[in-house]
């Protein structure tokens, strides 16, 4: 019989920084120089089964009761560069986000349903967890943010078309393969983006969502190496969108192109820019609706 063939998790797109092996101190950094002789590394699909195997007991677990030693491992001009897991502490920080968002009536699934699915004397446990893990790691950050159904339009700031790479699953592949579509850039250039365009949406627009998301980004991208690798990945989205779509979706060239025109005074451009990208995202969205 023939290997079934993994399931694919379509929801979760992300934003991840690779930072290079000096950036780290000791004992982390012959971890992780060992770990990165390895030939096979699990993927983000893994952690996202690992994740969702977790939730099935009763109770559910749902933070890791440890983090994670893996990580996402490449090569910039002969360096070699990580990306650690850092599973339960974004555990802690999605857990924190969604009670936040049950607490201010964002949350798109009933009370009650969020509470058999996660049952508040664990929520509980995991918060309090998390608040004393605190106090002994005040400075901890994720490598890895994590968007659902969507990925954000301050990300695509950080990134220019040319940077853009889409790959299709080549026949052959193992099971399980899928389309990719990607953004890589040099921290240097991640940062220099991101003020320009913070200064161009500072001038042109009033303060709201946007330019709080990009200082937000920009806060986040301060606490790394200043030659690390930042990274856009479309990842399960990029199974749940139609090849033709994927294969014309070039939000980092609307979202620049809605900048120049706003730095132009050309509304009537920069407003088509933005149409684009919110009817894009607006379909991938409702995907998560429907059965």
């Amino acid at each position: 019989m023939a290997e079934k063939a993994p399931v694919i998790v379509p929801y979760a797109a992300y934003l991840r920084v690779y930072e290079p092996l000096a950036a780290f101190p000791e004992p982390e950094r012959s971890h992780w120089i060992a770990y990165a002789k390895e030939e096979r590394f699990p993927t983000a699909q893994d952690e996202i089964r690992r994740a969702l195997a977790d939730l099935v007991p009763v109770p559910p677990v749902v933070v890791p009761v440890r983090e994670s030693a893996e990580a996402f491992v490449t090569d910039v001009d002969g360096v070699t560069c990580v990306c650690p897991w850092r599973t339960r502490l974004r555990g802690w920080q999605a857990l924190s986000a969604l009670t936040q968002a049950a607490g201010n009536r964002e949350l798109d699934l009933p009370q009650t349903v969020l509470d058999a699915a996660l049952p508040p004397v664990v929520r509980r446990q995991a918060v309090a967890d998390y608040e004393q893990w605190r106090e002994g790691n005040p400075d901890a950050r994720p490598w890895i943010r994590t968007a659902l159904w969507h990925v954000p339009v301050r990300w695509f700031v950080l990134f220019v078309d040319e940077e853009r790479e889409f790959a299709k699953p080549e026949s052959g592949q193992e099971s399980g393969q899928q389309f990719v579509l990607r953004y890589r850039t040099p921290m240097v250039e991640a940062r220099r983006r991101l003020a320009r365009g913070l200064k161009v949406l500072r001038e042109e627009l009033e303060e709201g969502p946007l330019i709080d998301g990009l200082i937000d980004v920009g806060r986040w991208l301060e606490e790394f190496h200043p030659r690390s690798l930042v990274e856009l990945d479309y990842g399960g989205l990029a199974h749940a969108i139609p090849e033709e779509q994927l294969a014309g979706d070039h939000s980092a060239a609307d979202v620049a192109e809605g900048l120049t025109a706003l730095r132009a005074g050309d509304g009537e451009r920069a407003s088509a820019a933005y149409e684009r990208l919110t009817e894009r995202w607006r379909a991938v969205r409702q995907l998560q609706y429907a059965n």
